[in-house]
């Protein structure tokens, strides 16, 4: 318990709520439109959508702060587009979305980029298999990685897949002491909720 005492008194100064800095709260039920895109999901509990976002096609979804658990939506990420917003990208260029990807490709796609932009360089996957997406198929994995900044242990779990010609994904982290566990549940649920909307 004393571990988890010491994770939490680490990452207290990232806890956010509602209504600072422009978050909003996300109420149960249905939440369309999510990160700019056709893509919705539904929320079986509140959660804080962040205000910041980590690149053009990300929103950021949290319960008790982004460094304590974290949902990322990346969607519909086009051809020729990183994941993130680019830090350094004369210096440390991130990679980008490629036309001849296959989902299997994903889990690499996501640790090259938290590697370059985090610092994340104990990055593993420990888990992949098949999985759906909103009807498409696509692919499940889990994974663990350390940041630079804090060395804390995080683990992650998500699901991607290409979507007429985008990248739709979907993480979860958190550290790996308590947190990850605690709303693991409420991931899922959301996965199992995803559908992308019809163009009007």
């Amino acid at each position: 318990m004393n571990r988890i005492f010491a994770v939490v008194a680490a990452l207290s100064v990232a806890i956010c709520t509602p209504a600072f800095g422009g978050n909003s709260l996300v109420q149960p039920g249905i939440q369309k439109a999510i990160a700019r895109s056709s893509l919705s999901a539904k929320a079986d509990g509140e959660w804080n959508r962040l205000a910041r976002r980590d690149g053009k096609f990300v929103e950021l979804w949290t319960r008790d702060g982004d460094s304590l658990n974290k949902v990322s939506f990346f969607g519909g990420v086009p051809i020729g587009e990183p994941l993130l917003r680019e830090a350094d990208k004369k210096n440390r260029p991130l990679p980008k979305v490629g036309s001849n990807m296959l989902i299997t490709d994903i889990p690499a796609l996501l640790e090259s980029s938290y590697r370059i932009q985090f610092g994340a360089n104990r990055f593993s996957v420990n888990e992949q298999e098949p999985a759906t997406f909103g009807g498409y198929p696509g692919v499940k994995f889990s994974y663990t990685f350390i940041n630079d900044a804090d060395e804390v242990e995080r683990k992650g779990e998500a699901i991607g897949a290409f979507i007429k010609d985008k990248l739709y994904l979907v993480t979860y982290e958190a550290p790996s002491i308590y947190f990850f566990d605690k709303d693991l549940s409420a991931f899922r649920s959301l996965v199992v909720s995803l559908q992308l909307e019809p163009k009007r």
